[in-house]
C-alpha cells in the first residue's frame, strides 16, 4: 500500500527537491500547498496526480481556477480545512513554508499526520513549546531538516541529554566570509546572494552574509534538543562538509559529514534505513574535504549580529518572534535596496536592545496566534518609523 503524505511549501526549494526524489509507486501525495507559484503548483500537481491543491494568497487562487482544466482537481484558498481534504491519517508531512506564514499549518496538521519533517524555522524559534506540546500530543514523529540539526538529531535522537557536553552548528561563513572588513560599506546586494557552497533564496542568501541563519539555528538546537545555550557553539567551516560536531563527556566527539545538498536530510526523513541513498553513484567518502577542513570560530567585528547570542532569555518567550520580525524587515528592506548591509546589523541590535523589545523576553506566547498577532504588530510598527 503506498504511504500518504502532504507537502507545505511544494514550489519552493525543500518542497520540490522532495518532490523530485518521490518514488511514485511508494507514495500517494494527498495535496500540496503554496502561497503564490500557481503555475508550478498545477504543474505539480498534473506530474503527480494530486487531487488537491491549497493556494493561500487569493490573487494567485483566483488565476488558478481560471486556468485549471482539470474537473478533477480541488483548489482550495486560504480558508482551507485539513480535515475535509485529509481523509486518512498522513503518514509523512513535509512543512517547508518560508516565514511567519509557515507557523499555523505547520502546527495544525500535526494532529493528521504520523511523522512531520519541518524546515520552517520560525515555527521551532517561534513556537517550539506549543508545537512540542502538540507533537507529544498526538505522538506525532518529528524530524529536524535544517542540515545541522538533522545531523545532530541522527546522532542523539536516543541519547540522555545530560551525557552531551557541547554541540557544534558549523556555517559556511556565508558570501562575503573573505571579503575584508573594509569593504563592507561597499557591499552590494549582488555580492550577498552569491553563495560559495549553497544554493539559497535570496532570504536565506542575506541571512547566512549577516550569520543570522547560524543565530536562528542556535536558538532552533536550543529548543529541538532540550541544551542550554552554554551547551551549543558555531564553527566557521567554508567548506560545508562538516555539518555538526557532538561532544560528549566521556571525552569522545563525533563529526557528522554529508555532502552539501539538502537532498540528503530530506531522502533520509521520508525513506527508511534500509533504501540506498543516489545508489547510481559512488558514495565515498570525499578524502579531499576531509584533508583540507578548515575551521574557526566566529568574528564578532565581522559579524556583529551574533551579540544576540549572549543575550537571549533561558525560557523561551515572544522575544524569539521579535528577533525573526525585525530581521525579516530588514533583510526585505536590503533586497528592495532601501538600506545598506552594514544598517542590517546597526540597525537590528539598536531595535533589539531597546525596552520596546526587550520586555518581551518576560512574555511567554499562550498559543500561535498570539506570535502571529505580535509579528503582524512589529511590521506595522516598523514601517511607521523612519530607522534610516
Amino acid at each position: 500500500m503506498k504511504k500518504k503524505i502532504a507537502v507545505l511549501g511544494s514550489t519552493g526549494s525543500i518542497g520540490s527537491t522532495l518532490l523530485e526524489i518521490i518514488d511514485q509507486k511508494k507514495f500517494e501525495i494527498l495535496f500540496i500547498l503554496a502561497n503564490r507559484n500557481y503555475k508550478r503548483l498545477l504543474n505539480q500537481a498534473k506530474k503527480f496526480k494530486i487531487r488537491n491543491i491549497i493556494i493561500t494568497d487569493d490573487k494567485a487562487y483566483l488565476k488558478a481556477k481560471k486556468i485549471n482544466k482539470d474537473k478533477k482537481l480541488k483548489i482550495h484558498n486560504k480558508d482551507y480545512d485539513f480535515e475535509k481534504i485529509i481523509n486518512t491519517k498522513l503518514d509523512y508531512v513535509m512543512s517547508s513554508i518560508t516565514g511567519i506564514a509557515g507557523l499555523k499549518p505547520t502546527y495544525d496538521i500535526v494532529k493528521f499526520t504520523k511523522k512531520i519533517a519541518i524546515a520552517n524555522k520560525e515555527s521551532l524559534i517561534c513556537a517550539w513549546p506549543l508545537l512540542n506540546k502538540e507533537l507529544k500530543k498526538n505522538k506525532t514523529e518529528f524530524i529536524p531538516i535544517d542540515s545541522e540539526h538533522f545531523s545532530i538529531w541522527s546522532e542523539i535522537k536516543n541519547i540522555d541529554p545530560k551525557k552531551i557536553k557541547k554541540i557544534y552548528l558549523t556555517a559556511s561563513g556565508g558570501p562575503l566570509f573573505n571579503y575584508d572588513l573594509k569593504f563592507f560599506d561597499k557591499i552590494k546586494l549582488h555580492h550577498v546572494l552569491n553563495h560559495p557552497t549553497w544554493k539559497m533564496g535570496k532570504k536565506i542568501s542575506v541571512d547566512s552574509a549577516t550569520l543570522m541563519n547560524k543565530c536562528f539555528e542556535v536558538i532552533e538546537a536550543k529548543n529541538i534538543f532540550n541544551l542550554s545555550y552554554k551547551k551549543i557553539g558555531i564553527l566557521i567551516h567554508p567548506e560545508s562538509y562538516i555539518h555538526a560536531i557532538v561532544s560528549y563527556n566521556n571525552g569522545i566527539s563525533k563529526m557528522i559529514l554529508h555532502e552539501t545538498t539538502m537532498k540528503i536530510p530530506i531522502f533520509n526523513s521520508i525513506y527508511s534505513n534500509n533504501e540506498l541513498y543516489n545508489k547510481n553513484q559512488n558514495q565515498n567518502l570525499n578524502l579531499k574535504k576531509m584533508n583540507n577542513l578548515n575551521f574557526s570560530i566566529t568574528n564578532s567585528k565581522k559579524f556583529p549580529i551574533i551579540s544576540i547570542l549572549n543575550n537571549l532569555p533561558a525560557k523561551h518567550s515572544l522575544f524569539e518572534t521579535a528577533i525573526v520580525s525585525i530581521n525579516d524587515f530588514l533583510v526585505d528592506k536590503f533586497l528592495k535596496k532601501k538600506i545598506n548591509f552594514v544598517d542590517i546589523s546597526k540597525i537590528f541590535l539598536r531595535l533589539l536592545n531597546s525596552k520596546s523589545y526587550l520586555k518581551y523576553k518576560k512574555i511567554y506566547p499562550r498559543n500561535i496566534n498570539d506570535i502571529i498577532l505580535l509579528n503582524n504588530n512589529i511590521i506595522k510598527n516598523l514601517l511607521s518609523k523612519k530607522l534610516y
